[in-house]
């Protein structure tokens, strides 16, 4: 199981999460990807970091497809996979209703349709083929260029069936939030990888983000989590995913406890199937420091 870095893009100047990408590689961790909220545009600082820091890959985890036509993101993240020498992953999934709606004024309905017409028309202009598509949410005609650039690899965020298939068969893996290591195995990994086989698709890469802190207080830890991102529990997906976990929160998906704790806890995922894992540290700085430390030894024993 390769072991990344998966960076909040909000709060930070640019000099800051490039250079928390230098040290991820230096310290031997494999990928570094970069949340979209409502800061920085993740693609772009991406490509940046994948120029300025070769080595490591680099990703977005993820970026919402509505307000992005898929010719528009071709054409971006084409230039971000140039840009980067060829070390972006492309990251994305529709985002939650409260966030499309209410932020951007755009319709949420039937988000799986929409997710497949973007993948089907998204996929081959992302391998330079013309695409002239029309479907029930989107058309698309188009071809793009970009000297350098060759195909990035594209992981959809998916949790439920639907979107679970439609990750199997169209994208190259999913990215996942809120999964603990049970949940991956028995609901995500089954799912996506019939899928795939089924499309006559390689095995998916399944990369799986998780809080994570070495910590003497966890409940600590656990409770500013709960207290600052507990609205996420709100959002339709992520609430279907904890209630299938028997979890009442997000911050109760946070790993948190002492070195052995967390060793155990992220062998667990490595187990259930994951190709990828992604740690967000979390708690103080001395926390945070802590966690990579411990966890960057780990990734250069694998």
């Amino acid at each position: 199981m390769r072991i990344g870095v998966y960076l909040n893009s909000g709060g930070a100047d640019l000099d800051t999460l490039l250079d928390k990408v230098r040290a991820a590689r230096e310290a031997g961790f494999d990928s570094a990807f970069f949340s979209q909220l409502t800061s920085w545009d993740s693609i772009s600082v991406a490509a940046l970091a994948g120029r300025q820091v070769p080595g490591i890959e680099v990703g977005t985890a993820v970026v919402q497809t509505y307000p992005r036509h898929p010719l528009a993101l071709a054409v971006q993240a084409l230039t971000a996979r140039a840009i980067s020498g060829n070390t972006f992953t492309l990251g994305l999934g529709p985002s939650h209703r409260q966030i499309i709606e209410g932020s951007f004024g755009l319709s949420y309905e039937r988000p799986a349709r929409h997710v497949r017409e973007y993948l089907t028309a998204l996929m081959p202009l992302l391998r330079g083929e013309a695409v002239d598509y029309r479907g029930q949410t989107l058309s698309v005609t188009g071809q793009v260029d970009v000297p350098g650039a060759d195909a990035p690899p594209v992981l959809l965020a998916a949790l439920g069936p639907t979107m679970l298939r439609i990750a199997g068969e169209l994208a190259d893996g999913t990215v996942t939030v809120w999964t603990g290591a049970q949940v991956v195995a028995e609901h995500i990994v089954p799912r996506i990888t019939e899928a795939a086989r089924a499309a006559g698709r390689p095995s998916p890469r399944i990369v799986a983000s998780a809080m994570v802190a070495i910590t003497d207080d966890p409940d600590a830890v656990r409770g500013d989590i709960g207290a600052r991102l507990g609205f996420a529990g709100d959002f339709a997906s992520y609430r279907s995913m904890l209630e299938l976990q028997g979890l009442s929160g997000v911050h109760e998906t946070v790993i948190a406890g002492d070195e052995r704790t967390v060793e155990k806890e992220v062998a667990r995922y490595a187990d259930a199937g994951v190709t990828d894992f992604l740690v967000s540290p979390v708690g103080d700085a001395q926390e945070q420091a802590r966690t990579l430390a411990f966890l960057h030894r780990g990734a250069e024993a694998s």
